[in-house]
């Protein structure tokens, strides 16, 4: 099941993408009883009602997916949680050897931008690169889990492009300042429900297109610490919530690493790829 967040006059609503990826089932007319966002129709465990109503939703129901304002799936996460140096060759590519522990850091909500709508690159920096990942939406909450139970409190998975400003990132000896520009982090465009791809994601073909060229090309089973993993360390720490997101991890081919390096600049067009997952389009703008 693929879900959508769009925006219309009435704010955030939800929509069922059909079979043939055009259309949409808004879920405020097909079911108006069910939660209007997607962070609580998991909270309340009701995703499973979500697919008789679509299948039962008259035709006024019915929304061209090409004319929806697309909103990021989970447009305001309580944590957005990353992480950093996840394939080996992406940190081998930056000089880094393969990390002991997972390189966690967050990001800000403020930092998320929807499929279609800009990503922004900020007057204070040109130095704007991309970063394919797998965002993994939580479903149940999870806290000390063990990780043989992990899978079992994911809800879905989405595209994510955890856009970077590299001289930033680099200032201080931590990521943040780097990762959390306003518009630079691409969500969408659906949220996949776990049932629909292999456990914890795993076996997918995952790519970054600058322009239309293929700048990464990998594959998340090359992912250094999975999802079961990643949500047992993390749990360790805090307790990740219904709407919680975790990005994945990039692999090799990010922009800086280039010789000569390649920055996103306005006017590029820049797509996500994950195998079963979605295409997240984006252009890049500069900041007003």
């Amino acid at each position: 099941m693929k879900l959508v967040t769009f925006e219309d006059k009435d704010g955030a609503r939800l929509g069922v993408v059909g079979a043939d990826g055009k259309n949409v089932v808004d879920l405020g007319v097909a079911a108006s009883s069910l939660p209007r966002d997607l962070t609580a129709l998991i909270a309340a465990n009701r995703l499973g009602e979500v697919e008789r109503a679509a299948r039962a939703a008259p035709k006024s129901a019915e929304r061209a997916l090409a004319s929806l304002s697309l909103l990021p799936p989970i447009p305001h996460p309580g944590k957005i949680v990353c992480l950093g140096l996840n394939y080996a060759d992406h940190a081998a590519e930056g000089g880094h050897a393969k990390p002991e522990y997972p390189s966690f850091f967050m990001r800000g909500g403020t930092s998320l931008v929807a499929h279609g709508k800009p990503i922004i690159r900020p007057k204070c920096s040109d130095k704007l690169d991309y970063e394919a990942e797998l965002a993994v939406i939580i479903g149940h909450p999870a806290r000390n889990v063990a990780r043989d139970k992990a899978l079992g409190h994911v809800a879905g998975y989405s595209c994510f492009n955890d856009g970077s400003l590299r001289d930033y990132q680099r200032k201080t000896s931590q990521w943040t300042i780097g990762k959390n520009f306003d518009a630079t982090g691409g969500f969408g465009p659906y949220f996949v429900s776990a049932d629909e791809l292999p456990p914890g994601a795993v076996g997918l073909d995952i790519s970054t297109r600058l322009n239309g060229q293929v700048m990464q090309n990998s594959n998340t089973r090359h992912m250094l610490t999975p999802v079961d993993e990643a949500i047992a360390l993390l749990t360790e720490c805090m307790t990740l919530e219904p709407g919680d997101v975790i990005a994945m991890g990039t692999p090799s081919g990010v922009g800086y690493a280039r010789k000569p390096p390649v920055f996103m600049k306005p006017g590029d067009t820049v797509e996500i790829i994950i195998e079963k997952v979605g295409l997240l389009s984006n252009p890049i703008a500069d900041q007003a």
